[in-house]
């Protein structure tokens, strides 16, 4: 039989290192819920700052591709005055002057000849040529 006082000293030792295995862990739990909350705020703020860098570069490429389309719209409108000038009657008269032409004097129409096939070829679909417009690389 065991004597009653050594099971409580081994109970009280047994009791004592259970105390202070449980502060040491009170103590580092602590620490660890602190970290884990410092991740998910950091994880968090990481996030919002990806964000607001995807949105940034976004508007940055939107701004670009108005100012390109602005600058495309004002070309485009100087070909066309440029196209107008060049298209005028009164260029196109001076043009023929210089070089000498005047309206015609007579008229004439003629007719060709409708072109004759010997072996006349079956009409085929374009089977695979649609198929290579489908997969063309766009």
């Amino acid at each position: 039989m065991i004597a009653p006082e050594r099971i409580r000293v081994r109970t009280a030792r047994q009791a004592t290192q259970q105390r202070v295995s449980r502060k040491a862990r009170a103590r580092y739990s602590s620490l660890l819920q602190f970290c884990a909350v410092l991740a998910v705020t950091l994880c968090c703020v990481m996030l919002y700052v990806t964000l607001t860098a995807r949105l940034t570069s976004l508007n940055y490429a939107v701004a670009r591709a108005q100012l390109e389309r602005t600058n495309l719209q004002g070309e485009t409108a100087r070909l066309d005055d440029r196209l107008a000038q060049l298209r005028s009657d009164d260029r196109l008269a001076r043009v023929a002057a210089s070089l000498h032409m005047q309206d015609p004097q007579q008229f004439a129409i003629v007719q060709l000849p409708a072109p004759v096939h010997d072996d006349v070829a079956p009409a085929r679909l374009a089977f695979f040529a649609g198929l290579a417009g489908f997969f063309r690389a766009k």
